[in-house]
C-alpha cells in the first residue's frame, strides 16, 4: 500500500461565474485520491450515506483506489457543501454545510492501512488527526487545516501539529496560525510548532514550500480556463504525496518536483466541475504540462552583470 488518506467524501454543489453545478461529488479525499493514484496505490478511510451510490463508487474505481476502508452509514445523508465563486476564484463563499455522517466520523482503520508508508490527513477535526496518527508509523505523514479549527481547536491542532511532517494549507491559513500578517515571519513560527516542512498554498499564485533553512517558490500552470477550483487544494497535495511515494524519495530535489506535479494536477482539477476533468486526465497530458511548467520557471545560467560583479 502507498498512501493512506482519512478525510471526507461529500457531495457539492457549486455556483461560478463560468456555470453551476448540484450534488456532485466531491470532499477532500476524493480530490486528493483521486489526484494521488495516478502515481501511487492508494487507500481512502472516509464515512458516506445512502446518497453514495453506485456512480459514486465508480469514480473510485476507476482509478484503482481502494475504498475498502469506506464506512456506509444506512439512513443516513453524506456530507453536503454548497457554496459559490465570484471573479476571484481564490475566494470561496460557504452558503451552507450540512456535516451529516460526517458529524459522527470515527476513523477506523485496518491493519493494512496502518502499514501505509505515506499518510496524508485530509481537513478534519484535529483531535481524529491524532487518533490517525497514533496508529501508524509512517515515512511521511502531512496534514491539512482549516480556519476553524484554527479557531476554535487550537489547542488540539497544535497537539496534532507536533507529530506532522508536512502542513500543507492556504496563506490566510497560516497567517491566522502563527498570529502574524508577514508570511515569512508567519511560516517560521508554524515551523516552530511542529512540522519540518510547510507548504503555502497561493491558488493562482502558486505554492511556497518552507523548511527551517530553505524556501522553495513555484508559480501556478497559467490556464486560460478556470471553471471551479473546489478541491484544487487537495488535488495538489494529492499530486505532491503521490509523487513522493512514487519515488519513494524525500530529500529537497524530490520535494520540489513534488510540489510542480502538485500544481499541475491542480491545473487539470480546476478546468471542470467535480472530478470530471481528472477522469479524463491521461499520464501523458501529466507529463507535458509538467516539461511545459518547468520551462516557464527555468531563466537558464548567466553571468552578472558587470555593474553587479564589480
Amino acid at each position: 500500500m502507498g498512501i493512506l488518506v482519512v478525510g471526507s467524501v461529500a457531495f457539492d454543489s457549486v455556483k461560478t461565474p463560468f456555470g453551476e453545478r448540484e450534488h456532485v461529488l466531491g470532499g477532500a479525499a476524493t480530490y486528493f485520491s483521486v489526484a494521488a493514484s495516478f502515481f501511487s496505490d492508494v487507500h481512502l478511510v472516509a464515512v458516506v450515506g445512502d446518497d453514495f451510490g453506485p456512480d459514486q463508487e465508480a469514480v473510485f474505481k476507476q482509478r484503482d483506489i481502494d475504498i475498502s476502508g469506506l464506512e456506509r452509514i444506512k439512513g443516513q445523508q453524506s456530507f453536503h457543501w454548497k457554496g459559490q465563486y465570484g471573479f476571484d476564484l481564490n475566494v470561496a463563499e460557504t452558503i451552507d454545510t450540512q456535516l451529516n455522517v460526517f458529524a459522527d466520523f470515527r476513523p477506523k482503520l485496518s491493519d493494512g492501512a496502518r502499514q501505509a508508508p505515506y499518510v496524508f490527513l485530509a481537513n478534519i477535526q484535529p483531535q481524529l488527526q491524532l487518533e490517525v496518527r497514533n496508529q501508524v508509523s509512517p515515512r511521511v505523514v502531512a496534514a491539512d487545516t482549516m480556519n476553524y479549527w484554527i479557531k476554535d481547536y487550537r489547542k488540539d491542532l497544535l497537539e496534532t501539529l507536533k507529530s506532522v511532517d508536512i502542513l500543507i494549507i492556504n496563506e490566510g491559513e497560516v497567517r491566522q496560525l502563527a498570529d502574524e500578517a508577514n508570511l515569512v515571519r508567519a511560516s517560521r513560527r508554524v515551523l516552530e510548532m511542529g512540522p519540518t516542512r510547510l507548504i503555502v498554498k497561493r491558488g493562482e499564485y502558486g505554492a511556497v514550500m518552507f523548511t527551517r533553512d530553505s524556501l522553495f517558490a513555484a508559480p501556478a500552470y497559467p490556464l486560460e480556463d478556470v471553471f471551479d477550483p473546489t478541491g484544487a487544494g487537495d488535488t495538489f497535495a494529492g499530486g505532491f504525496m503521490g509523487y513522493l511515494s512514487a519515488t519513494a524519495r524525500t530529500d529537497e530535489e524530490a520535494m520540489r518536483r513534488a510540489i510542480i506535479y502538485g500544481s499541475v494536477m491542480a491545473s487539470f482539477n480546476v478546468e471542470e466541475f467535480s472530478c470530471d476533468r481528472m477522469l479524463r486526465l491521461t499520464h501523458q497530458e501529466i507529463a507535458i504540462r509538467f516539461k511545459e511548467l518547468r520551462a516557464i520557471t527555468n531563466f537558464g545560467e548567466a553571468d552578472a552583470p558587470e555593474r553587479i560583479v564589480g
